[in-house]
């Protein structure tokens, strides 16, 4: 059985905190690892030890193989928690990891494979009767014009590989693939160093619900209760809440019961989300899999009172789950969790790093923070924008959205302008109110925002 005692988490930020806390709770020592631009970082101060492995730029720290393998075998680490982004779907990686002697806390690179590319992840799903959007048998590689035209227009184009709205292009008429497919590719290739893609049918108005699934190595795999992220901006989540509103106990049912047949086809082990569309007829259809933990993971958490990350690391030791679906299928209360990012949505959310000359944090029951802030500490200009993950609960979803609104209005941060007043937008609409939502319901509501600006200074 694999076993270890001192693990390497390669990330960065609030996971990086994450997974400290996790490791020290289950006494594990931790090595953190960081960029010159990290040096003053929380991670790297609450970690047992600490290796700079490169400059500020992410492709010269965190996305260096060598330099992360390096750190561990220095320090004695044993095992490498990759955390989310940066290398965490890295099928090399994981092989690397594997042919080094390190344990990967993640599934197995083979799995990465099957699930982690887009492509192949559908074909799966089709072979194991998940239902699919239609589209594209796999890679766009002929007459994709006479493909098109088969699906039906609107259509999307999508990345093969990663995810974050990168190379994804919607075209609504044949004039315009060939520019937006190329566009794609291009986008594509930059990102993600593959500029394959593949093309889908777009289904109109959809909300984006997902199930977070964990899977021992002894064949057991468990589904949780669907996370609803429907509010996003340009397929960047900023609110996740569970349950959804959308989501009946039937359909729940049917979820994760898809879920759990995929990864069992794909003899997963450990954390992963298996990501849906949801029209509003209650039909459900499969966009990707992200073979990781998730940013949004408090959300499961809070509604099931389970501790994801400690259970990622005890799978990784070769123990079986220590709950069952019976134990994990039902939301036992409402849970909404708010990406604090350090964004000016005045100004087209652009990014706004700088120093952070004062911090107070919301509290009481039901409020939970995580993040990697301080007062004092200065926000680099090299990484995602994301300061604080915001997580409230209430018995019901009113409550948990009055809860919310109270800890926005607590929650500041002096110096980078951040998305607390989105957040609290957001909360004062209607259509959220009432869980009328879908993917465009953000855009819709800035775009009237900004129609109404324009009325005002007529």
């Amino acid at each position: 059985m694999p076993s270890f005692t001192k693990v390497l988490i390669a990330n960065r930020s609030e996971i990086a905190v994450r997974v400290i806390r996790a490791c020290r709770h289950l006494g594990l020592k931790t090595v953190a690892v960081y960029s010159e631009a990290d040096r003053e970082a929380m991670h790297v101060s609450l970690a047992d030890e600490a290796v700079c492995i490169g400059p500020g730029p992410a492709r010269d720290s965190y996305l260096k193989f060598d330099a992360v393998l390096a750190a561990a075998k220095i320090t004695g680490a044993e095992a490498i928690h990759p955390g989310y982004g940066f290398l965490s779907e890295n099928s090399d990686f994981a092989a690397a990891c594997a042919e080094r002697g390190f344990t990967f806390i993640g599934p197995a690179a083979e799995s990465i494979r099957k699930l982690g590319y887009k492509s192949t992840a559908k074909a799966l799903a089709i072979e194991t009767s998940v239902p699919v959007v239609p589209g594209t048998k796999g890679l766009v590689d002929g007459d994709f014009l006479k493909v098109a035209d088969e699906i039906g227009f609107p259509v999307m184009v999508k990345a093969a590989s990663g995810g974050g709205g990168k190379g994804l292009r919607f075209v609504r008429s044949r004039e315009d693939l060939k520019r937006e497919l190329e566009m794609a590719q291009s986008e594509a290739k930059a990102a993600f160093g593959d500029g394959s893609v593949y093309i889908e049918k777009f289904i109109e108005k959809p909300r984006h619900v997902e199930i977070q699934i964990m899977a021992d190595s002894h064949g057991t795999v468990v589904a949780f209760p669907e996370r609803d992220c429907s509010t996003q901006r340009r397929h960047q989540k900023l609110i996740e809440e569970s349950p959804s509103p959308a989501v009946t106990p039937q359909i729940r049912s049917r979820m994760q019961e898809a879920a759990v047949r995929l990864a069992k086809a794909a003899r997963y082990v450990n954390a992963g989300t298996v990501e849906f569309l949801l029209d509003k007829k209650g039909n459900f259809y499969f966009i990707e899999v992200n073979t990781r933990l998730q940013v949004e993971h408090p959300v499961t958490e809070t509604v099931t009172g389970l501790d994801l990350c400690a259970e990622q690391l005890r799978v990784a030791m070769g123990e079986r789950l220590s709950f069952d679906q019976a134990r994990a299928a039902e939301p036992m209360n409402a849970c909404i969790e708010f990406r604090v990012n350090a964004e000016d949505p005045a100004r087209g959310f652009a990014p706004c790093p700088g120093r952070v000359d004062g911090l107070r944090l919301p509290g009481g029951p039901g409020v939970r923070i995580d993040t990697h802030l301080y007062a004092g500490y200065t926000v680099p200009s090299y990484y995602d924008s994301l300061l604080a993950k915001l997580i409230v609960s209430g018995t019901d979803r009113p409550a948990a959205i009055a809860r919310s609104i109270q800890a926005l209005r607590e929650f500041s941060i002096e110096g980078p302008s951040t998305t607390i007043p989105f957040h609290l937008k957001v909360l004062a609409h209607p259509r959220f109110r009432s869980g009328d939502i879908d993917t465009g319901f953000t855009d819709e509501m800035m775009a009237a925002e900004r129609a109404q600006k324009e009325d005002v200074t007529a």
